[in-house]
């Protein structure tokens, strides 16, 4: 049976300002992220999701509460689907760090990601992990996830057989609470949709 899951990226924080590596960091949303959360709820009451999923980061559950409450639904929170960290990098922006850093982390964020963060290959695992437990748990209905912006565009590679490390390059923006779908049916993942403000998701259908 086919499974349909949404995730959405979180609404939008402060480090947006100036695209700030964020990560681990526990930020919550701002004043735009509250009406992001706000306009994803609206989505969902009409797509009306059978299982709601979440990071448990802040900036995550501020983003899925406004849509758990109107649906009456208990997010499960994960922590595998928590951001990237981002080490070194956490609160800085590209050009504020070393040069070699950030030339070697442009050319592959995957073999040079930031020091002291975490390996994009075992973010990509263990995001893909949980995708496919959300898939098997809720066969045949239809999933929101509230998640993170490098995290679902390693999950896009992981699932679609890309190149981890091309991930910037073929993924270049996600926008906060943007939408990305999939098709989930027996471990076979097909995307449908990337990168589609929640206001204009229906029009995919």
């Amino acid at each position: 049976m086919r499974t349909t899951i949404v995730l959405a990226r979180h609404g939008r924080t402060a480090w947006h300002h100036g695209n700030r590596y964020t990560g681990s960091t526990d930020l919550p949303i701002d004043e735009v992220g509250v009406q992001q959360a706000l306009q994803l709820r609206e989505w969902a009451v009409d797509y009306a999701p059978d299982a709601l999923w979440a990071s448990p980061m802040l900036r995550a559950r501020q983003t899925i509460t406004p849509t758990a409450e109107a649906l009456g639904l208990t997010p499960t929170l994960d922590t595998r689907l928590r951001e990237v960290d981002f080490g070194s990098a956490e609160g800085k922006m590209l050009s504020e760090l070393p040069p070699s850093v950030a030339k070697a982390f442009q050319l592959d964020p995957v073999r040079d990601h930031f020091p002291g963060g975490e390996d994009p290959v075992q973010a990509a695992d263990r995001v893909r992990e949980v995708f496919d437990e959300i898939g098997r748990r809720h066969e045949g209905q239809k999933v929101l996830v509230v998640a993170h912006n490098t995290l679902i565009r390693l999950l896009v590679c992981r699932v679609l057989g890309l190149r981890l490390n091309e991930y910037r390059r073929l993924l270049p923006a996600l926008g906060p609470a943007a939408l990305v779908r999939f098709r989930w049916q027996d471990g076979t993942v097909g995307l449908e949709a990337y990168n589609v403000p929640a206001v204009r998701m229906e029009t995919l259908a």
